[in-house]
C-alpha cells in the first residue's frame, strides 16, 4: 500500500458512460476525504454526496454554515 492511499488526500473516480471510461483524480491540499468503512469494498453515493466529497466536506454529516438573515 502506498503512502497516497494511507493519507486519504487523493481521490480517483472511474466514470463509465456506455461510450468509454474516464479517470478523474483530485487531491486535497489540506485534510482528508471522508470515506466510510465498507465490508464489500464498494460504496454507492448520490450526486449530492459526491459534490460534498469532492469539496472535502463530510457528506455523512454535513453542517450548515451561518447565513445572513438579510443582504445589503
Amino acid at each position: 500500500m502506498s503512502n497516497e492511499m494511507k493519507s486519504g488526500d487523493l481521490l480517483k473516480i472511474l466514470w463509465h458512460d456506455c461510450i468509454g471510461i474516464s479517470l478523474y483524480a483530485k487531491r486535497l491540499e489540506h485534510g482528508r476525504f471522508p470515506w466510510p468503512l465498507t465490508a464489500g469494498g464498494t460504496v454507492s453515493i448520490s450526486a449530492a454526496q459526491l459534490g460534498y466529497l469532492l469539496e472535502g466536506i463530510d457528506w455523512r454529516n454535513p453542517v450548515r454554515t451561518w447565513r445572513p438573515s438579510r443582504a445589503g
